[in-house]
């Protein structure tokens, strides 16, 4: 494909060492050109917007369903994601009663400090970067499971990306990194798509309260427009937040007594007291298989009546566990946090 429509004239340019911190620039399409280029058909949209209508009817209470959001940490090989996405989808279909399954698509990858960001970012692993290439493979691998009929998920660290990807996405995150942005705030805003915010990194859900009330309304924020233009965005503000309990530093937040003192907390705000369980992360303290045992304890929950549980998020893939990253990779295995594998993802579903 053609990405040089109207960048051509926009070289890449670069500065000696020293002269800046700017070492490198390397022009980008509009998010109106890769769209374009990568369109999305008018069923897949009518569905997109199906999927969305759905899990808002669940996180409000209209679906007794439970959303389950599920899939890899992050994506790092797009026929591993696909062969996930077709086992996952007859799975959802198969259990649709009682479950609302969306796939995690995770293009990017929130750092600590530093390490691989992703497959929007640096899709061959190198260390370099190349978004160019990154934005053809990440909205390709997207548009390629929503034909499957998935509804998708994604973390939404770059405001930018949502630009490029976001109409492919049935709700998204914020990470407990970038929950207390200001920016992330106002972007959440105007997502068209239900949108859970985590609790702090610290365990402490009022920087999701603070975040959701800010989302819930309108801002005048900086941005791009689909042209690739410096606008100004004006938002309306997004309705469907929620809360998303995923614990932190070394503290975990699915038992009974934690979830409900986050509920009392949601609801004093007056903010959605809809609550869902980070399965992974620090409730996990990132041991994969503690997954099944949190889902379990959590649903546990929910079926003695404590319907303001409305989901679970989960790490899962094709092979259970992580790896690192060498020219010798087990297919299907997570490059990031760890994962449950499909054996016991099955298992767990159909068990719940």
């Amino acid at each position: 494909m053609n990405m040089s429509l109207n960048i051509e004239t926009l070289n890449e340019t670069s500065q000696p060492p020293g002269a800046g911190p700017v070492i490198r620039e390397v022009p980008l399409p509009t998010p109106e050109e890769l769209r374009a280029s990568l369109p999305v058909s008018a069923h897949v949209q009518a569905r997109i917007r199906q999927h969305r209508d759905a899990i808002r009817r669940v996180l409000h209470g209209e679906d007794a369903r439970t959303l389950v959001v599920i899939g890899p940490c992050s994506i790092h090989d797009e026929v591993a994601a696909l062969e996930y996405g077709e086992k996952l989808k007859k799975l959802a279909d198969d259990v649709s009663d009682r479950f609302l399954i969306v796939m995690r698509a995770y293009l990017e990858k929130p750092r600590t400090t530093v390490g691989w960001k992703g497959l929007l970012y640096d899709p061959e692993r190198t260390g370099t970067g190349d978004l160019n290439e990154g934005l053809l493979r990440s909205r390709r691998l997207l548009l390629n499971l929503s034909d499957m009929g998935l509804p998708l998920a994604t973390e939404a660290l770059s405001p930018f990306a949502m630009d490029y990807l976001g109409d492919l996405v049935s709700w998204t995150a914020i990470g407990a990194r970038t929950t207390e942005s200001q920016i992330h705030r106002e972007m959440v805003s105007g997502l068209p798509m239900p949108t859970g915010f985590k609790n702090g990194t610290d365990g402490s859900i009022g920087v999701a309260i603070n975040a959701m009330k800010s989302a819930a309304h309108s801002h005048h924020r900086f941005g791009v427009s689909s042209t690739g233009m410096p606008a100004m965005i004006t938002t309306e503000g997004n309705p469907d937040t929620h809360l998303v309990l995923r614990g932190g530093r070394g503290i975990t937040n699915y038992d009974e007594e934690s979830i409900g003192e986050a509920i009392e907390d949601l609801s004093d705000a007056g903010v959605s007291a809809s609550v869902m369980v980070d399965c992974s992360h620090d409730n996990a303290q990132k041991q994969s298989s503690r997954q099944l045992e949190i889902a379990r304890e959590v649903m546990s929950q929910k079926r003695a009546g404590n319907a303001s549980i409305v989901g679970l998020m989960l790490e899962s893939f094709l092979e259970e566990g992580r790896q690192n990253d060498s020219d010798d990779l087990i297919y299907g295995c997570s490059l990031t946090d760890p994962c449950i594998g499909w054996k016991q993802t099955e298992e767990l579903l159909r068990g719940l």
